[in-house]
């Protein structure tokens, strides 16, 4: 079981069968026990990061020590309410979930029946599409090729200005403006050769007769399909490093030490953790 706080962090399909809410039995436990502990030891980091080892471990020493005289005065107290509320969830959650089965015609085992769908579907849905995923690389040469062809553009009137502003008699200039304008005419017409070739390659695999206009139909969805993947990456690799620097300051037991620094840029915001 992954706790549910940690669950978060992972794919949806490792929650169908790791968090606490699709294990049979786990009831309201979030299995963050030691969470509970460890976000009350973390505040010792601010007082004993400067202190001796003898004084920190003193001091870490009797956090736990009350903190389990705490826990077992309690103990009873926490034992009854937390009963109660089982009882009472267990009352109303009965008759929310047997009103809800009436209204929408389901029976117990229609949800885990669903639960079992949910986990079929994502098993065979680890990879998109290859259509889909050709389409939008194709879209993305499509665009590689109108930027090459105004790049090629671009080299050819700047050659001919180069020229063109020469003056007459000056023939090593000539010379030099004319190499400099062939190397840079040649190279970016073999790299629209190139954005050209890889189009009509993913052509002949999709199957498309006559290449698609850039406000086409076609174009619009995958357009939009590879700016959502996009997205969709950097918001993951944004995820993993903050999960990643937030267990970081975990281990070193630096949580609550640090600061946050906004930048505020073009009406964007840009959050560092120290």
């Amino acid at each position: 079981m992954v706790g549910a706080f940690h669950g978060h962090a992972h794919n949806r399909r490792c929650q169908i069968d790791w968090h606490p809410m699709y294990i049979e039995g786990t009831g309201h436990t979030e299995g963050e026990g030691c969470e509970h502990v460890f976000s009350l030891s973390n505040e010792l980091a601010c007082s004993t990061r400067h202190a001796t080892p003898f004084h920190r471990h003193q001091t870490i020493e009797q956090h736990f020590a009350f903190w389990d005289d705490d826990k077992y005065a309690a103990l009873s107290t926490f034992l009854q309410n937390h009963y109660r509320e089982a009882l009472a969830a267990i009352q109303t959650l009965t008759g929310e979930l047997s009103s809800l089965e009436g209204v929408l015609n389901l029976t117990h085992a229609d949800f885990v029946r669903f639960h079992k769908e949910e986990r079929s579907y994502l098993d065979g849905l680890k990879e998109p599409p290859v259509k889909d995923c050709v389409s939008v690389r194709y879209v993305q040469a499509l665009d590689e090729v109108v930027v090459r062809q105004k790049e090629w553009n671009t080299a050819r009137e700047a050659a001919n200005r180069a020229l063109v502003d020469i003056h007459v008699g000056g023939y090593q200039e000539m010379h030099t403006a004319i190499n400099q304008a062939r190397i840079r005419v040649d190279g970016s017409y073999s790299r629209l050769q190139n954005a050209e070739a890889m189009a009509l390659h993913l052509e002949i695999q999709l199957g498309i007769d006559k290449r698609w206009e850039i406000d086409s139909e076609p174009y619009r969805q995958f357009r939009q399909e590879a700016s959502l993947l996009t997205y969709r990456t950097a918001l993951n690799d944004l995820e993993r490093l903050v999960v990643m620097r937030l267990f970081e300051l975990s281990k070193l037991s630096l949580s609550g030490t640090g600061k946050i620094i906004v930048f505020a840029h073009s009406h964007k915001c840009l959050f560092c953790l120290f």
